[in-house]
């Protein structure tokens, strides 16, 4: 059993480091307020290779594991979370099922300019009527030729605005009162499709979240991603390897909360001593550093079965569950540790608060985690 960081792995995280906090952090705070997405800061992340970081180098992307998209995830979240999940849903989500199940034409087409940044990495799954159920899609795909024509609605699509292409589920047909859900990849640009980008939102201002219409738009059957009647098998893989994405964002973010608090802790005055001297301030700061340490090792176990091909359905499960609810938790104690100050915007803790809260819900809420757990488990 090895604890170290490959060289790689070390060069990258000290790489995203050194951006996140140079590049990243710096503007935050007018991005929260603004909602303006980060699109100068993926310029640069394309420059320096990390769009496509694990896909095949064949298809511009840079051959690294899921420990170093776990690694970049939390850096960038640790800065600013709406950029970190900008970035693991255009890799998790966007790019993998792609990778995963696309066709070696289906990969040069549309994989590659995932990679290289020329598109952003989306996923149409989550409806109206259809969000814990996925399996309850009502979004249609009917045969019409050499095409199909898909009508329905998505909702709560991240980078969909900024994607030339996303794949999505959709129903091919319904045999004896069952639902066929495949997938089928979709530019942006089909005529029918609407994007819609107005949501008011908690947190994760500077994302994009958006709501797609499909009317009657018409696409060849060549587009279909993976076997007909498994899209929905291949979007709960995809979501497996989702939920490390989103572990790793929790920790990003618990990370930073925790920076905060101890600084803080550090400089603050109250009854003739710093904060860090008293003990109840000094128990939650080991706490909270504990709870950062259990997590990380959580997401980079999950990331590590991944990638050496064993199951890990469970694991990630497990690491999405509890560090989206540690994240939680630790933002609630740094607002605290801060007092009214916390509560005031121009020292950040109560942005991660906010930003953390998606991330008990997105990708599966905690509710579902403890149900795959427990499946897993043989309950």
């Amino acid at each position: 059993m090895n604890f170290d960081l490959t060289e790689e792995q070390q060069m990258i995280k000290k790489m995203m480091h050194e951006f996140s906090t140079e590049e990243v952090a710096p503007g935050a705070v007018d991005r929260d307020r603004t909602k303006e997405f980060p699109a100068d800061i993926f310029k640069k992340l394309s420059e320096m290779g990390m769009m496509g970081l694990p896909f095949p180098e064949k298809y511009g992307g840079g051959g690294a594991d899921t420990i170093s998209f776990a690694i970049v995830t939390e850096e960038l979240s640790r800065a600013c979370a709406s950029t970190g999940i900008t970035y693991s849903a255009h890799i998790s989500l966007g790019g993998a099922p792609l990778n995963l199940f696309g066709t070696e034409e289906q990969k040069e087409k549309f994989l590659t300019p995932i990679c290289t940044g020329e598109s952003f990495g989306a996923f149409g799954l989550t409806e109206p009527n259809a969000g814990s159920d996925a399996g309850g899609t009502q979004t249609t795909a009917k045969e019409d030729g050499d095409d199909f024509i898909i009508n329905g609605s998505k909702v709560y699509i991240t980078n969909a605005s900024y994607a030339n292409h996303l794949a999505l589920t959709a129903i091919t047909d319904v045999k004896d009162g069952k639902k066929e859900i495949s997938a089928i990849i979709v530019p942006t640009s089909a005529e029918g499709f609407t994007i819609i980008d107005n949501y008011e939102k908690m947190g994760l201002n500077a994302s994009n979240t958006t709501e797609l219409v499909l009317d009657n738009v018409r696409v060849p059957k060549d587009n279909l991603l993976g076997k007909r009647g498994n899209g929905f098998k291949q979007f709960l893989v995809t979501l497996d390897g989702g939920r490390i994405g989103i572990g790793a964002m929790a920790v990003g973010i618990a990370q930073a909360a925790y920076d905060r608090a101890l600084q803080y802790a550090k400089e603050r005055k109250q009854f003739g001593k710093a904060l860090s001297e008293f003990q109840v301030t000094q128990f939650k700061l080991a706490d909270m550093a504990m709870k950062i340490e259990l997590a990380r090792n959580m997401v980079y176990k999950a990331a590590w079965l991944k990638d050496e091909g064993r199951p890990f359905t469970k694991e990630a499960a497990m690491c999405k569950l509890y560090a989206s609810e540690i994240a939680m938790e630790i933002a609630n104690e740094s607002v605290q540790i801060h007092g009214g100050y916390g509560y005031m915007k121009e020292y950040e803790v109560e942005r991660y608060m906010r930003d953390a809260k998606l991330l008990e819900i997105g990708e599966g809420t905690s509710e579902v985690q403890r149900m795959v757990i427990a499946r897993l488990i043989g309950c």
